[in-house]
């Protein structure tokens, strides 16, 4: 159950940072005259539409709801750049169209920013090192000490402790510090112990009897824990946000260059005579796509966990994706943002007419190379929850 819950939450949340997307793109197209169609949320078929004759978005604007909860999109007048009516997408200046493009990725730095900003006033999870804060208006809070893995067979399995659990007391000693579970766990060993945790927000008492040696260097308890710290700013949260985002947005960058120079690199290597670079290649390629996600791995893993952690990490994740989304976006990859205002340019460079029979060639090929990527990614993230 929890975990349908985590999908529903996963698909409000994408389709809400999509809606957004699209919504910037929408309203900037009006500003610069561009004729705004339609406006969707999902994608068709169409569960219910409306003309609205007046409206933000222009005049006898289609308003949809459509069956596919995957984000929304906005349908412009003569969206290709050879078309040239008045009213059109692509009768608008090179600058106008570089506004309307670009709005969406504002639109989801924005939120970004936002969220980043409130997650600053409530305490934002530490997650890269030498993270953006105002040192004079940062306070430091350590959370609970929190159970990551239970071994198999150990004195915290046997207790009915879980992993997520949140130890509260051990051996009826607060516990404030990770590093004073090890410690109170070897001053206790062989004994019986009490353990106060919580889970799910209930606190909960069980009692827990200690190995009595730690030969094989699996703990007394028999737990892999951490401990995470947040960072509260007051007056300096915007412009944490603000600095976070930008953060963290070079480091996305830095990623997403490091994932292709590794991937290109790796896939050459597989070509090579020599058995063990082949071997080394694909052991580089696995570990490249266990780090990725795909639609199952982030509504039916990433989301269920942030979900089950609690407002603070779903927040977090959301303007995670929202960033992401800017980001990936502003790259000149074909049939996203960045990829039409490249061609546009790159044609405008050449001094030639960029057809629609190009066009579309161009953004098909691009769109057909991302689904199949999502494919490979989606059998990927199958293949880890069989896991």
């Amino acid at each position: 159950m929890e975990t349908v819950i985590g999908i529903i939450v996963g698909l409000l949340i994408i389709t809400f940072l999509v809606v957004v997307h699209e919504l910037g793109h929408a309203l900037v197209a009006r500003r610069n005259g561009v004729i705004v169609e339609e406006f969707g949320i999902g994608f068709p078929p169409k569960i219910w539409g409306r003309k609205v004759k007046k409206s933000p978005l222009g005049n006898n604007v289609l308003f949809s709801i459509n069956l596919l909860p995957l984000g929304g999109f906005v349908k412009l007048q003569g969206e290709h750049d050879s078309d040239k009516k008045k009213g059109d997408y692509g009768a608008a200046s090179f600058w106008q169209k570089t506004n309307i493009l670009l709005a969406g990725v504002a639109m989801n730095w924005a939120v970004a920013v936002v969220l980043f900003t409130i997650l600053a006033a409530i305490g934002i999870p530490k997650i890269i090192p030498n993270q953006f804060s105002i040192p004079a208006d940062t306070t430091v809070l350590n959370q609970p000490v929190e159970i990551v893995s239970v071994g198999k067979e150990s004195p915290a399995e046997k207790a009915g402790l879980r992993s997520g659990d949140k130890i509260l007391r051990f051996a009826d000693a607060p516990l404030e510090q990770k590093s004073a579970l090890a410690t109170l766990a070897e001053q206790h060993k062989g004994e019986k112990v009490s353990v106060v945790y919580s889970r799910g927000g209930t606190e909960y008492t069980t009692s827990a009897t200690l190995r009595a040696d730690n030969a094989d260097k699996k703990g007394y308890l028999g737990v892999t824990s951490a401990q995470q710290e947040l960072v509260r700013s007051t007056w300096s949260a915007p412009v944490v946000g603000v600095g976070l985002t930008a953060q963290l947005s070079w480091v996305t960058l830095q990623g997403v260059g490091d994932l292709l120079v590794k991937a290109v690199t790796n896939i050459a290597l597989q070509l090579s005579p020599d058995e063990k670079t082949r071997q080394d290649a694909s052991q580089t390629l696995s570990s490249i796509g266990d780090g990725v996600a795909g639609p199952v791995g982030i509504y039916g893993v990433i989301f269920p966990a942030a979900e089950k952690a609690g407002f603070v990490h779903l927040v977090l994740l959301s303007a995670i994706i929202s960033l992401t989304l800017a980001v990936m976006n502003i790259l000149p990859i074909p049939a996203l943002d960045g990829g039409r205002w490249f061609v546009t340019w790159l044609y405008r460079l050449r001094k030639k007419v960029l057809t629609q029979e190009i066009e579309e060639k161009i953004h098909g090929i691009g769109f057909m190379v991302l689904m199949a990527l999502v494919v490979l990614v989606t059998i990927a993230d199958i293949g880890k929850l069989r896991g």
